[in-house]
Formats: structure tokens, sequence, C-alpha cells
């Protein structure tokens, strides 16, 4: 197992960290026997890393189980998630962090997240309820090693949450197809250049880049190297960039497990060749076959005067013509434009046309986004991102 530097603290922290949502279930539940012999198998293997959270059902209880039961917590990181949106006073923080620690079976976490952050407002929320004291205490007492959160949003929200804080780590979505998404290569780039450690979630956007990938895309990876899966080609992409330190796998197959961390033991930073980047550029180009708007995430047309995430919009306006299908997308598009207190969704398009002003690719904004609005605000997004939006208290 290869393992990476830890830039605030110097611990070595295994560059393959094991996502605990995706745990395998029997009946209604966890399968604990099953799930144990794949913790321990990782655990030997060298992963010291594992991410849960208050709202994956059973997880944190399984995990903390598994780990005091064989003797092993204090070989491993856990990182949880504080659940925010749940949180309605200053008091709903002690108890929730509190029920956490006895699931977890600890008395300390390593590393703790404000969990789905997608604004910087939302952070001033509990900033307004008294969270950074509430952390500091937390930390003061041994109880909270590190602080980070987890993200989902654009490079705009992202860097100025990342600036709002002395952040300890932070975790994102990123992968080869969300490079100019999300938070972003320019999201990366600022927290690595502030120090900041970064934990990559969904490097293989929940399976959609290794088998549900176009038959037409594996074949570019297959003519490449036909010993290497698409999903080591994702891994080994991620890994190639020194600014990333640990890429989560929801692993629930000791087989899986065995696989990724042989890539794990093996990838290195810088170690992809031109020509390995251009079987990249290939593959990219058949998954966006049906691309509709040549948008390439440059950014020039932000910031929209009313808030619109217009490359963020378009990027999943593309993928929901793709063969990842309109529900994934519609989804992520709810989630990346309506839950948070301003949303950004293309609706809200007043047809000013600043942006068209600097886009460098001459796109009919205003029109693509009519489309884009016209795909995806139908009445169920309508609906559903109030409810979420209530839930998420965003």
């Amino acid at each position: 197992m290869n393992y990476r530097e830890n830039q605030k603290n110097g611990e070595k922290l295994s560059i393959l960290g094991y996502g605990c949502m995706r745990f395998s279930h029997k009946g209604p539940g966890i399968d604990k026997e099953k799930t144990e012999k794949e913790i321990l198998a990782a655990i030997d293997a060298g992963v010291n890393y594992f991410d849960t959270a208050y709202i994956y059902p059973g997880s944190e209880a399984v995990l903390g189980e598994i780990l005091h039961k064989n003797g092993l917590r204090d070989r491993v990181k856990i990182a949880t998630k504080l659940p925010h949106y749940l949180i309605k006073k200053p008091e709903d923080m002690d108890r929730y962090f509190n029920e956490q620690l006895t699931r977890l079976k600890t008395d300390h976490i390593d590393y703790y997240l404000m969990h789905f952050l997608t604004s910087v407002e939302t952070w001033q929320r509990l900033c307004d309820m008294g969270i950074d004291a509430w952390l500091s205490q937390k930390k003061a007492e041994g109880k909270v090693a590190n602080v980070g959160f987890s993200f989902h949003g654009d490079t705009v929200n992202f860097n100025r949450i990342i600036d709002s804080y002395d952040w300890d780590f932070c975790q994102i979505q990123f992968n080869y197809m969300d490079e100019r998404t999300q938070a972003g290569i320019d999201g990366l780039n600022h927290a690595h250049e502030k120090g900041i450690p970064v934990v990559i979630m969904e490097p293989l956007r929940g399976g959609r880049l290794a088998d549900k990938l176009p038959k037409s895309a594996k074949a570019e990876f297959a003519k490449a190297d036909p010993d290497r899966s698409p999903a080591e080609w994702a891994l080994r992409w991620l890994w190639d960039h020194e600014q990333v330190n640990v890429v989560l796998s929801g692993m629930n197959d000791i087989a899986q497990i065995n696989e990724n961390c042989r890539i794990a033991s093996q990838a290195q930073a810088g170690e992809l060749t031109d020509r390995d980047q251009e079987v990249f550029r290939r593959v990219i180009a058949k998954i966006n076959n049906n691309m509709k708007v040549g948008c390439t995430g440059c950014g020039y047309c932000q910031p929209c005067p009313q808030g619109v995430a217009i490359p963020t919009i378009f990027s999943l306006y593309n993928e929901s013509f793709g063969e990842q299908g309109y529900i994934r997308a519609l989804a992520d598009y709810a989630m990346c434009t309506a839950l948070r207190k301003k949303s950004s969704n293309a609706g809200m398009c007043t047809g000013c046309g600043k942006c068209e002003q600097h886009c460098p690719q001459g796109l009919h904004i205003r029109d693509e986004l009519k489309n884009a609005a016209k795909r995806f605000e139908t009445p169920l997004y309508k609906v559903g991102s109030k409810v979420l939006l209530k839930f998420f208290r965003q």
C-alpha cells in the first residue's frame, strides 16, 4: 500500500480509503459477517482510512463494532460526518456527536466532516450557531483531531468555503469526467496550495466509469492495455495527481478489495504518459458523443449576475443525454443547483447576455439555458427540490 503525507499533521494516510456507505446487505440490514471479512482484508492490505457518516444506515455502528471486536481502533483513522442539516439548535451538535461516539465505540473522531456543504452560506448558518467555538472545544478536549467538510457544488462556492475557515482537510467529488465540474481541478489546486489535504469521493461516479461505461469507451481502454480495467484506469488517473491524498472506494467484495489494494500499492503521482492522457481524451470523447452543448467548463461566463451555475448546468445537461441516463443527471442537477439558500438553476436566467460576451466558444448560452431548464425543471424537480431543501436546510 502506498501512503501520502497529510500536509497538516504529518500522518501517513493510505492512498486508498474505505468508503463505508455501500456495505453489503443481508435482508434489511448490513451483512456483518461479510463486511467484517472485507474490512479485515483491507486493513491487512494497509488501508488505514475509513469513511462513514451519521445518515449511512447502520454504517457507523457496524464499523465501530468490527473495529472494537478485533482490537483495530488504533490502527485506523475514522472519518465521519456531522449531519448539519438536522441541526436546529446548538445543543443538537453534542447530541449527534455523542451518539456517533457511541455508535463507533470510540472516544474520539480522527477526521470529522461537515457533511454535504454546498455553499458558504450553509457554513455561515452553522457559524451563527457557534459551531466554530464548538469544534475548537472538541479539538481541545481531544475528541476531534481534524475538522473538514464534504462538498457538493461548484468551484466558486468550494473556494469560498475553503477560504472561510482554517480547515484541516476536505472531501470533493473528482474524476476524469469531473475535472471541470463540482470543485474541479481549480478547487483541488486551491486546496493544495493552502496545504489542505484532499480526500476524493465518487472516483468512478458510482460505477459509471467502470462497468457502466459505453462500449466504445471500454474498447478504447482495452485497445490501450487489455490487462487494465476501466476502474484501474480511473483510479490511476486520480493518483497521478500529487494534490490527491486519499481516494475513497465503496468496496463490498473481497476481489474488489484485493484489486484496488494492488493498484494502490503501485500507483504513483506523475506516472501517466502522454499516450495515457491521449487514451483518456479518446474515452471522454466517446462518453460525450451525445453532447448537446460544446461547453468546455472554462468558466469565463462566470460569475452570472443572477448566480446561475452555467458550466455545471451544461455539464449535467450533456450528461442527461448520455448512456448514464436522465434520472442520475436530474438528481445531480437538483443537488448542485437547488439544495442551497441561493439557487443557481437555469430557470433563473434573465437573458442579460453578459455571459455570451465572454464565452470563448461563442455559445448561445441563453438559448441553451432555456433548453436545460425545460429538460430539468419539471414539476417533479420543483416539488422534490422544495422537499429536499426543507430537509437539508440549505
